[in-house]
């Protein structure tokens, strides 16, 4: 799993996002010259990023009068402290958590697109050991890591009854899971079951939560303020480019992404990267929504992650969710 991808990495950084910035926004620039635009990752190279570096590779872009940097993530970047000091002009936001966190502490930072219309957390199980769906669970060790307590925990206990005495610390290590068969623990349908099986020889059981009704959206775009303001048309160029990217990676060839990608994190071999982009395709991670454009977003889901949340007092009622998110750049 891709360590920490959650509002652990909004919070360190709020106090950064509400001071003043040290750089100008970027401007629009002069007739003909290309934007730069700094785009900084959630985590290493993966194919849960493939869109991306598939629009680079095949010059979607560039094409649309962009320069575009992907800065890479890993353990000690953290991506809306990026934003907040304009190192980058857009980053990733990793799921609605961590956004609407930055909405309730007046950061003037916002969701422009969402490239995962589902999240891809998931809890694993073992088999044949009588759990057969997620509420079987009840009552089972679920091994999560602290910031997932505050986040995706906080839906499971509302939906399944769940209780916080069931709670065993996660350290991204699969060793406790694997030697308790009653336990359960939390992963990415991209990779925690591949790398399980691969290793240990156990397919575990796989609940996406996302198919269980969970309503939160992941890998979006986050922009400034600023940059909405003065350069929107550089956001709209990015966002569109992107769902190109994401539209050809899945269903063309994506031998040249995946040469970047595998450049930028030599870890990501053919096998893990070919496997990875086929989950994504199959329980349509990125095109889950129907009828709707890639990276498209509604009112109506913000608001229905909003009330989860809020009725389990992570947010104040009174908070506005639309500070969190425009359309303005994914239709309506």
């Amino acid at each position: 799993m891709k360590v920490l991808r959650t509002l652990a990495i909004a919070a360190a950084a709020l106090l950064v996002a509400c001071s003043p910035a040290k750089k100008e926004e970027a401007a629009a620039p002069s007739p003909g010259q290309p934007v730069t635009i700094r785009f900084a990752t959630d985590w290493k190279a993966q194919a849960e990023h493939g869109g991306f570096y598939q629009a680079l590779a095949s010059g979607e872009y560039a094409r649309r009068g962009l320069k575009v940097e992907i800065v890479q993530g890993g353990p000690g970047v953290n991506v809306p402290q990026l934003l907040a000091s304009n190192a980058v002009e857009l980053g990733m936001g990793s799921n609605s958590f961590i956004v609407m966190n930055l909405a309730q502490e007046g950061v003037p930072v916002k969701a422009v697109a969402a490239f995962m219309q589902k999240d891809p957390q998931v809890l694993l199980a073992h088999p044949g050991t009588g759990v057969e769906k997620i509420a079987d669970l009840k009552g089972h060790p679920i091994l999560l890591s602290d910031a997932s307590v505050t986040a995706f925990w906080v839906w499971l206990k509302a939906k399944y009854g769940f209780t916080d005495d069931q709670v065993r610390k996660y350290t991204f290590n699969a060793a406790p899971f694997l030697a308790d068969k009653r336990a359960a623990q939390q992963g990415y349908v991209t990779s925690e079951p591949y790398t399980i099986e691969k290793q240990a020889g156990v397919k575990p059981k796989v609940f996406l939560l996302a198919d269980e009704g969970y309503p939160g959206y992941a890998t979006m775009v986050l922009a400034t303020d600023g940059l909405i303001a003065k350069n929107p048309a550089a956001v709209k160029a990015f966002v569109e480019a992107s769902a190109v990217g994401w539209r050809d990676y899945l269903n063309g060839d994506p031998t040249a992404a995946d040469a970047l990608i595998r450049k930028d994190n030599p870890e990501m071999t053919p096998d893990v990267l070919a496997q990875a982009r086929e989950k994504l395709k199959s329980y349509r991670i990125v095109d889950g929504a129907e009828g709707l454009p890639l990276g498209a977003m509604t009112d109506a889901r913000w608001q229905a992650f909003f009330d989860v949340a809020a009725a389990q007092g992570v947010y104040p009622k009174t908070l506005d969710p639309k500070k969190a998110y425009t359309l303005e750049f994914v239709g309506k």
